[in-house]
């Protein structure tokens, strides 16, 4: 999943040590609260040798539960979740969402609503418990022992959007097609039912043309990109800076904060 998922390139790779790169198999399942686990964990280990460490990503609930820690939620019967994994595959996602919707309209505008995972994760919470998945969220949250500086890069709406449009077609140039054709047998498993692979598995089951999939693909990656910038707007201490902001002037507002 080189490709799909913009994995660093070997060439990438040998700048610098980098971490959780293709760790994990599809056919496992991996939850944020392991990914929490396992992060700082690591941190311990590195900040044993160097006292900075970076950590790059978009997902904001991922950096949020390194950063801050996840919020705590009650136990709920597993068999929710089951039941809600087979109306996903049964009814499709489209499905699921509109059930959110009705449920709790403040997760489903702000989560990352393409994602089945936690569209799941929040219904299970709403069902299991009979109360909203986001009154759980923003309660205070565990102390780390590292301090975070937050660094985010900020674009107009119309250079992001042309970004991700050239991406993607960076992308199929590539052999995104290929790949996602590799990984035919697996189509039903949750880690690829994700924005650049279901529109292909479309294409490739005959029921969208190629030309019709990969502007879908465009459109999802662009309203990815959407939610992505309203759940970072809400963190009051990231240090905003234009993207071609000269890159010794970031370092120093860095420093400022650390030194």
């Amino acid at each position: 999943m080189q490709i799909g998922t913009a994995a660093p390139t070997p060439e990438e790779l040998a700048v610098a040590p980098h971490h959780f790169i293709h760790h994990k198999s599809i056919k496992e399942h991996y939850s944020v609260g392991a990914f929490e686990k396992d992060a700082i964990a690591k941190l311990n280990t590195l900040f044993k040798k160097q006292n900075v460490v970076i950590m790059v990503g978009g997902s904001g609930l991922y950096v949020d539960a390194v950063t801050q820690g996840l919020n705590e939620f009650p136990k709920v019967d597993a068999s929710i979740r089951e039941n809600l994994n087979k109306q996903l595959e049964e009814k499709g996602l489209e499905h699921l969402q509109q059930q959110l919707k009705t449920l709790d309209l403040q997760s489903y505008s702000t989560i990352a609503i393409d994602n089945p995972h936690r569209v799941i994760r929040a219904l299970e919470i709403c069902i299991g418990t009979n109360t909203p998945y986001a009154s759980y969220l923003n309660k205070p949250k565990v102390k780390r022992h590292f301090k975070t500086v937050t660094i985010g890069l900020n674009a107009d709406r119309d250079i992001i959007y042309t970004r991700i449009n050239q991406r993607v077609d960076i992308m199929m140039k590539h052999g995104l097609l290929k790949e996602v054709t590799s990984l035919v047998p697996y189509k039903n498993l949750n880690a690829l039912n994700t924005v650049g692979y279901k529109e292909l598995f479309n294409y490739l089951d005959g029921e969208w043309t190629l030309d019709f999939a990969i502007s879908e693909i465009k459109k999802n990656t662009r309203r990815f990109a959407k939610r992505q910038l309203t759940w970072f707007r809400k963190n009051e201490t990231i240090n905003w800076f234009d993207y071609q902001e000269d890159l010794l002037n970031i370092i120093k507002g860095i420093e400022k904060h650390i030194i």
